[in-house]
Protein backbone atom coordinates (compact mmCIF):
# COMPACT_ATOMS: atom_id res chain seq x y z
CA UNK A 1 0.00 0.00 0.00
CA UNK A 2 1.57 3.60 -0.75
CA UNK A 3 2.15 5.54 2.02
CA UNK A 4 1.94 8.75 2.33
CA UNK A 5 5.01 10.91 3.71
CA UNK A 6 4.94 14.49 5.33
CA UNK A 7 6.91 17.31 5.68
CA UNK A 8 8.07 20.60 6.18
CA UNK A 9 6.98 21.38 9.87
CA UNK A 10 7.96 23.15 12.29
CA UNK A 11 8.42 25.91 14.74
CA UNK A 12 6.60 29.13 14.04
CA UNK A 13 5.41 32.73 15.53
CA UNK A 14 2.06 33.83 15.42
CA UNK A 15 1.87 35.34 11.83
CA UNK A 16 4.33 33.74 10.24
CA UNK A 17 4.14 31.02 7.08
CA UNK A 18 5.09 27.44 6.50
CA UNK A 19 4.56 24.67 3.57
CA UNK A 20 3.71 21.14 4.39
CA UNK A 21 4.60 18.59 1.41
CA UNK A 22 2.90 15.41 0.84
CA UNK A 23 4.29 12.98 -1.43
CA UNK A 24 3.83 11.34 -3.53
CA UNK A 25 0.91 11.98 -3.48
CA UNK A 26 -0.13 11.03 -7.29
CA UNK A 27 -2.62 12.45 -9.83
CA UNK A 28 -5.42 9.84 -9.42
CA UNK A 29 -6.73 10.21 -6.33
CA UNK A 30 -8.32 12.75 -4.28
CA UNK A 31 -6.42 13.68 -1.40
CA UNK A 32 -6.93 16.01 2.21
CA UNK A 33 -4.72 17.58 4.86
CA UNK A 34 -5.88 16.42 8.41
CA UNK A 35 -4.45 17.67 11.79
CA UNK A 36 -4.79 16.89 15.43
CA UNK A 37 -4.49 18.57 18.41
CA UNK A 38 -3.03 17.74 21.77
CA UNK A 39 -5.91 16.24 23.18
CA UNK A 40 -8.40 16.52 20.62
CA UNK A 41 -10.02 14.51 17.34
CA UNK A 42 -8.04 14.38 13.99
CA UNK A 43 -10.05 16.83 11.84
CA UNK A 44 -10.13 17.88 8.17
CA UNK A 45 -8.30 21.15 6.83
CA UNK A 46 -8.25 21.26 3.47
CA UNK A 47 -8.67 18.91 0.39
CA UNK A 48 -8.04 18.64 -3.19
CA UNK A 49 -9.84 16.50 -5.88
CA UNK A 50 -7.78 14.24 -8.23
CA UNK A 51 -6.56 17.17 -10.82
CA UNK A 52 -6.44 19.76 -8.42
CA UNK A 53 -9.11 21.91 -9.72
CA UNK A 54 -11.31 21.17 -6.59
CA UNK A 55 -10.66 22.54 -3.26
CA UNK A 56 -12.34 23.10 0.25
CA UNK A 57 -11.23 24.24 3.28
CA UNK A 58 -12.27 24.21 6.73
CA UNK A 59 -13.79 27.36 8.00
CA UNK A 60 -10.87 28.25 10.74
CA UNK A 61 -8.32 28.18 7.83
CA UNK A 62 -9.97 29.85 5.26
CA UNK A 63 -8.53 32.74 3.63
CA UNK A 64 -5.08 31.40 5.04
CA UNK A 65 -4.41 28.36 3.94
CA UNK A 66 -3.74 26.95 0.42
CA UNK A 67 -3.35 23.24 -0.74
CA UNK A 68 -1.96 22.66 -4.23
CA UNK A 69 -0.37 19.89 -6.66
CA UNK A 70 1.97 19.18 -8.56
CA UNK A 71 1.74 15.92 -10.65
CA UNK A 72 4.80 16.14 -11.99
CA UNK A 73 6.73 15.90 -8.76
CA UNK A 74 3.59 13.88 -6.70
CA UNK A 75 3.66 16.08 -3.92
CA UNK A 76 0.86 17.74 -2.59
CA UNK A 77 1.32 21.14 -0.60
CA UNK A 78 -0.30 22.94 1.97
CA UNK A 79 0.66 27.08 2.04
CA UNK A 80 0.20 28.03 5.84
CA UNK A 81 -0.07 31.84 6.35
CA UNK A 82 -1.05 33.95 8.95
CA UNK A 83 -0.50 31.26 11.29
CA UNK A 84 -2.07 30.95 14.92
CA UNK A 85 -1.56 29.14 17.93
CA UNK A 86 -4.34 27.12 17.51
CA UNK A 87 -3.27 25.69 14.33
CA UNK A 88 -0.94 23.82 16.19
CA UNK A 89 -0.79 20.14 15.98
CA UNK A 90 0.56 17.34 14.07
CA UNK A 91 -0.22 17.47 10.21
CA UNK A 92 -1.43 14.64 7.93
CA UNK A 93 -1.99 14.02 4.24
CA UNK A 94 -4.07 10.96 3.08
CA UNK A 95 -5.83 9.65 0.32
CA UNK A 96 -9.53 10.72 0.29
CA UNK A 97 -12.81 9.38 -1.45
CA UNK A 98 -13.63 12.70 -2.51
CA UNK A 99 -13.37 16.46 -2.36
CA UNK A 100 -16.95 16.62 -1.06
CA UNK A 101 -19.32 16.54 1.32
CA UNK A 102 -17.45 17.10 4.47
CA UNK A 103 -16.22 15.13 6.77
CA UNK A 104 -13.84 13.84 4.12
CA UNK A 105 -13.73 10.01 4.03
CA UNK A 106 -10.18 8.63 4.22
CA UNK A 107 -8.94 5.53 3.66
CA UNK A 108 -5.39 3.85 3.83
CA UNK A 109 -2.82 3.59 6.62
CA UNK A 110 -2.04 7.43 8.17
CA UNK A 111 1.77 8.37 8.19
CA UNK A 112 3.73 9.71 11.02
CA UNK A 113 2.72 13.44 10.18
CA UNK A 114 4.89 16.46 11.06
CA UNK A 115 4.58 18.96 13.62
CA UNK A 116 3.32 22.31 13.40
CA UNK A 117 3.83 24.68 16.85
CA UNK A 118 2.98 28.22 16.19
CA UNK A 119 3.94 29.80 19.76
CA UNK A 120 5.67 33.12 20.55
Amino acid sequence: QLQLVESGGGLVQPGGSLRLSCAPSGSTLAIAWFRQAPGKEREGVSCASANGRTTDYVDSVKGRFTISRDSVKSTTYLEMNDLKPEDTGTYYCSFIHACYGFPWKQFGSWGQGTQVTVSS
